[in-house]
């Protein structure tokens, strides 16, 4: 089973990348909790250099809240992660599949919005 969802963007810069990823994160209901920039990350902590890559914790409240009701451990599972990875010829995003990081929980319910968050994911990264 895959555990991402993919799109690469062909001749984009990273930071237009990151623009376009956060504004279709956000026509789908998700803001930017968290982000990372593992580049800056491993320079400083290890002196080792790296292309862009940049890790961003997106929450659909209403998603989050419904899935926290239901299964109120999940939040050590919570935010979506979505990463911006700087590739030969453009930048490669890549969301976690909801459905895959759930799988391990039996929970018919929580399933089910696992799987309505990985359409709202797939439709985001679709549409950058």
């Amino acid at each position: 089973m895959a555990y991402t969802i993919d799109r690469l963007l062909t001749g984009v810069s990273f930071e237009d990348a990151d623009t376009s990823t956060r504004a279709a994160l956000q026509a789908k209901g998700f803001g930017v909790l968290t982000e990372i920039d593992v580049t800056a990350t491993m320079k400083k902590k290890l002196d080792k250099d790296m292309k862009g890559y940049r890790i961003l914790g997106a929450c659909n409240p209403g998603m989050a809240y419904e899935a926290i009701g239901i299964e109120p451990r999940v939040g050590a599972m919570l935010p979506c992660n979505v990463i911006l990875r700087e590739v030969e010829g453009g930048t490669e995003v890549s969301a976690v599949d909801p459905v895959a990081s759930m799988s391990a929980i039996d929970n018919a319910e929580l399933h089910r919005v696992a799987g309505e968050v990985r359409e709202m994911l797939a439709e985001a990264i679709a549409a950058i």
